[in-house]
Parts: structure tokens; sequence; C-alpha cells
């Protein structure tokens, strides 16, 4: 049972750690190298998102969103455009896309919202959301100060894939532990049969060195059952009207006043055949 319920675990986390590489490579994933961005008025505000993964299908096509709300606390839902007040500039590359807005005001302080969106063309050119990731930022407009146009970026706190890498790695030792254990199982239910046989044999030996035919398992050597004076005393009296073959008296005792052991017998008279020979 030990052994069927470790193979079972062993198989769930090697099929979980497969699904989670293949999952890992083959889907879109959106991240920001900067959760909050702190540019002046007036400076120009450039915001990051990096992707990583892979479309679904090699014909797919890959669009990138911009969104905005002016609360930082809520979702964004105000596409991102050009207006006529504000130039705004989007770049896209191999591993990353961004957004430039030129001139920021008061009014550009909210929450932005990147998204990557794998989108299939069917046969009329319809298109179909096949995969969909996203990540957000902070932008604060702070009143400017001696003329500096320098935007100031805070990156997200260290380690922010730590847990899932950790479980990862975590998955991946039980899994190499596992085929250890299953040969120590298989050792040890290979020896208990062994033990169990020996184990029989040396009570039976101890038993016989002992002289008993059902041995008790007791701390010490069998003690002698001990009698009391009453029971001694009663075998005495019984052992009383008994007697030996040499005590006299006895009905098989010999006679001291002339009686052998043997009685006599009158003496038998030859044959005349013995004579003869």
């Amino acid at each position: 049972m030990e052994l069927f319920t470790l193979v079972w675990l062993c198989l769930h986390l090697f099929l979980a750690v497969e699904g989670y590489t293949e999952h890992d490579s083959h889907s879109l994933s959106v991240s920001v190298p900067y959760v909050s961005y702190v540019c002046p008025e007036g400076a120009n505000a450039t915001m990051i998102c990096e992707q990583s993964g892979a479309m679904k299908h090699p014909m797919d096509h890959l669009q990138h969103v911009w969104l905005f709300t002016e609360h930082i606390d809520q979702r964004c839902h105000m596409r991102l455009h050009n207006n006529r007040t504000q130039s705004v500039v989007y770049k896209a590359q191999a591993t990353s896309f961004s957004v430039t807005l030129v001139n920021v005001t008061r009014a550009n302080q909210g929450r932005y919202c990147c998204l990557a969106l794998d989108m299939l063309q069917d046969n009329k050119h319809k298109p179909i959301l096949q995969q969909r990731s996203y990540s957000h930022m902070i932008l604060t407009i702070t009143p400017s100060r001696n003329g500096s146009l320098t935007c100031t970026q805070l990156p997200p706190p260290p380690n922010t894939d730590s847990f899932t890498t950790g479980l990862v790695t975590a998955v991946l030792v039980i899994c190499i532990l596992c085929l250890p254990l299953l040969l120590i199982l298989v050792f040890r239910q290979k020896q208990r049969p062994h033990s169990s046989r020996r184990a029989q044999e040396l009570v039976r030996m101890d038993s016989e060195a002992q002289g008993h035919e059902n041995p008790v398992y007791m701390a010490g050597s069998p003690q002698v059952p001990s009698r009391s004076v009453a029971q001694i005393m009663t075998r005495q009296s019984s052992e009383t009207g008994r007697h030996l073959l040499s005590d006299p008296g006895t009905p098989y005792s010999p006679n001291p006043h002339g009686e052998v052991f043997f009685p006599a017998h009158e003496p038998i008279p030859e044959s005349p055949d013995f004579q003869s020979l």
C-alpha cells in the first residue's frame, strides 16, 4: 500500500511539473519592470511592459492595448489614444512594448494597464481571442522643481515570482527523491518475510532450550511453582500407605523365616529320554 501511494504521488508530481513547464513555455505573459513612475509636470513619461511566451498558433496576430483610469485603486477602463492637447507615442519590440506621454500634466495621473492579445483570424476574417495577459503601473505627477524634467521609476518588490520558482524547485526535488524511496520500500518489503521467519526460528530455539513446548515470553527464566505447607503435608500423608519392595511385610518381600522369594517346588524326575542321551 505504501509503495502504491508513493508511485501515485510521484506520477502526479511529474505530470504537474511537465504541465507547468509546457504551459510556461507556450503561454503569453506580460510583466512590468517598474510598478510606479513619478514625473514632474512637463516631462515625457515613458512606461514599459515586457512580454514573454509565445502565441498559440503560428498564424496568430499579437495586438498591444493600453488602458487608463484616473483612479489608482480601480480597474483600467478607458482606451488610451492621442488627443488634441497631448501627443501619445506607441512602440513595440520583440520582448517589450511601451507608451510615451509627451508633456504630462496633472490630468495624466492615474493607473495604466498594458495588455497583450493573441488574436486568430477565422475564415470570415473575424478576430478570435486566443490568449490574454496584462499588467499595470501607477503614474504620479508632481510639481516641477528647479526645472528638472526627469522621471523616477520604482521597481516591483524583489523576487515577485519566487513562490512559483520555489514551488517548481520543491516539486523537482521531491521527484528526484522518489527513486531512492521506492528502492527502500521494495527492500523493506523483501526483508519482512525473512525477518518474520528468523524471529519464529529464534523463539522455537529458545523454547527448546528451556524445555517449554508452548513458550511464554517472561522477563526471567520460568519459575518452579511453589507449594504450600498444607499441600506438602497432604502429599506426605497420602504417601504413608505406600511401601517399597525393600520394606518388611510387603507382599513381594522375601520371608525372613525360611521362605525364600521364589517358593520351593518338588524335584522334577528326569525323563528316560534325557537319560539315554
